[in-house]
């Protein structure tokens, strides 16, 4: 047997169909899985080298795209009944179909006697490679950035804030202080969780605005500057305005310039200075100040008196404004669709199917951009009774 699974034959696809379901074969056997061990390209491009095309059921089953379960299969076969190779998306399976359980083959053996038939093709295999497309995968960092502001958005509702109903009148004379001081610790852990999504959230609605500009320009970015490195370098190295201002002339697909008086871009433009002295602690007296006190001497003398929300829970949501955050999120909703709407419609379409995706493809040495697997992950397993495939 130690050259059993090299010496298999590969039958005709039709041949193939009369085996697995003329019920000639037994319905006993072996399911073997594995993962990297023999690696899916090298095992695949050496059954393509000795076999040729793939002649398994599930090819024939499969649907035209990445979108499959099971991706391909040989089907080999032998005296003792056929051997089925399946790549699908987590692991090879083999499946022993006939009378295989009593004749000493493992796995190992599998392995090891394909590696050893390497060599035997190596000249095809290296042939065969040569005609693969490669293509790397990558995030999307503007559906990335979109997820995490759509989880913290789910995660401020959860929290259900609402200032008006939640705030504490200041404890004077009858208060209950220890139902007090209970009633207070659950809303400031509450309340403090809520501040700290909002000034995440603050931070990160810009930065998915801009990341859609960058999306346009990686995507519609006119030949003569993607071919050169230096020249998209300055484009998307530009300060963010300049680089909306100038889509329609960096890129193809605009069918209308980019109108930066536009209500939809002030509004982005002011959210974006907002974001840029949040995120580099500038001191803007105006926007952070808290309100007067006189002093004589080391003595307070208050314009008048606040209590203790006002001064605590109160103040940090003033300084997040977090009456406000819905409304920004609509100022980056608004400016993602005014830049989708001037673009021709084929554009848009293609940028708005781009954008949902999580991740994409980029074919390396052709610059072609790709969709190239389901947002959805699955996977499979067939359970069978003792000793059966």
């Amino acid at each position: 047997m130690e050259n059993f699974f090299v010496e298999l034959e590969a039958p005709h696809p039709h041949c193939v169909k009369n085996i697995v379901f003329g019920g000639k074969l037994p319905k006993r056997g072996l399911r073997w899985e594995f993962v990297n061990e023999l690696k899916p390209i090298d095992l695949y491009c050496y059954l393509y080298a000795k076999y040729g095309e793939p002649n398994g059921i599930q090819n024939f089953l499969r649907k035209d795209d990445s979108d499959n379960l099971i991706h391909w299969e040989w089907t080999l076969a032998s005296e003792r009944g056929v051997v089925s190779i399946l790549g699908m998306n987590f692991r090879t399976e083999v499946h022993l179909i006939g009378d295989f359980v009593d004749s000493g083959l493992t796995l190992e053996m599998f392995i090891s006697q394909i590696k050893s038939d390497f060599k035997s093709y190596g000249k095809k295999i290296s042939a065969f490679r040569l005609e693969l497309e490669k293509w790397t995968r990558f995030f999307n960092p503007y559906s990335r950035i979109k997820s995490s502001v759509e989880q913290n958005f789910k995660q401020l509702d959860m929290l259900d804030i609402d200032p008006r109903r939640d705030r504490l009148p200041h404890p004077g004379e009858g208060t209950d202080f220890d139902e007090f001081k209970y009633r207070w610790q659950a809303l400031n852990e509450r309340y403090s969780s809520a501040v700290g999504l909002v000034f995440g959230l603050r931070a990160m609605l810009p930065v998915l605005a801009e990341s859609f500009v960058n999306l346009l320009i990686f995507v519609l970015a006119r030949p003569e500057i993607k071919a050169n490195d230096r020249l998209f370098q300055n484009v998307v190295r530009q300060p963010i305005d300049v680089r909306v201002q100038m889509l329609s002339v960096h890129c193809i697909g605009f069918s209308n310039v980019v109108d930066y008086a536009s209500e939809e871009c002030k509004a982005f433009h002011t959210l974006m200075n907002d974001r840029n002295d949040l995120l580099h602690g500038n001191i803007e007296m105006p926007k952070l100040a808290m309100g007067d006190v006189y002093f004589r001497g080391k003595i307070p003398l208050f314009l008048q008196y606040e209590d203790m929300w006002s001064e605590s829970i109160g103040a940090s949501l003033r300084s997040i404004k977090f009456d406000t955050i819905r409304q920004d999120r609509k100022v980056v909703e608004d400016f993602i669709n005014y830049l989708v709407g001037r673009l021709a419609p084929q554009y848009a379409e293609t940028i708005e199917h781009i954008a949902s995706q999580r991740d994409l493809g980029m074919n390396i040495k052709t610059g072609r951009l790709g969709v190239l697997f389901s947002d959805q992950i699955s996977d499979f397993r067939a359970v069978f009774k003792a000793g059966e495939p």
